[in-house]
């Protein structure tokens, strides 16, 4: 009887990165989703506005840092081939339903990302917390993440729980 074979070794290169995204200015919502779903996403409307040439400069971007072109206009997903998807609907949730069915994210919610400006968030220190006129007064059971970046208190308070919902459902 011979001895059963040795499962593959799994190396580091085995692992996939998770995509990155660069998402046209018809998107905004999709770019908030991407990034409450922990996707770095970058969004057309950080550009200068009125570029007759930001199609292109979108292009560009999207190769040099290996991103994925997502675009509601059919024109220019055609001319980004395999490096860009034409976003079906006009509906946010069918947009990330369809990024799901094409493998490309998971149904999750990790509040890991600014919604505005793509930065990684870090836990919130107290001080952070009370100098957020907007925060809730009762912190007991809350989580709260800060965006260095641009100043942001974020937490998983009933609209966070509604995202996760919405997301988690697929509704």
């Amino acid at each position: 009887m011979s001895p059963e074979p040795n499962p593959p070794v799994q190396h580091r290169n085995d692992i996939v990165p998770e995509p990155l995204f660069i998402v046209d200015r018809m998107l905004g919502t999709l770019t908030k989703y991407l990034r409450f779903m922990g996707y770095d996403t970058t969004s057309a409307n950080t550009l200068e506005e009125g570029n007759a040439k930001e199609d292109t400069l979108l292009l560009e971007l999207g190769l040099q840092e290996h991103r994925i072109l997502l675009t509601r206009d059919a024109e220019l997903a055609r001319r980004g081939k395999d490096r860009a998807i034409f976003i079906r609907s006009e509906d946010v949730m069918e947009q990330v339903q369809q990024l799901i069915e094409l493998g490309l994210i998971k149904r999750r919610v990790t509040m890991s990302r600014c919604s505005l400006c793509n930065t990684r968030v870090r836990e919130a220190f107290q001080c952070e917390i009370a100098g957020a006129d907007y925060a809730p007064k009762d912190w007991r059971g809350l989580s709260f993440f800060w965006c260095e970046s641009c100043g942001k208190l974020y937490w998983n308070g009933s609209h966070g729980k509604k995202l996760e919902e919405r997301i988690g459902g697929g509704k």
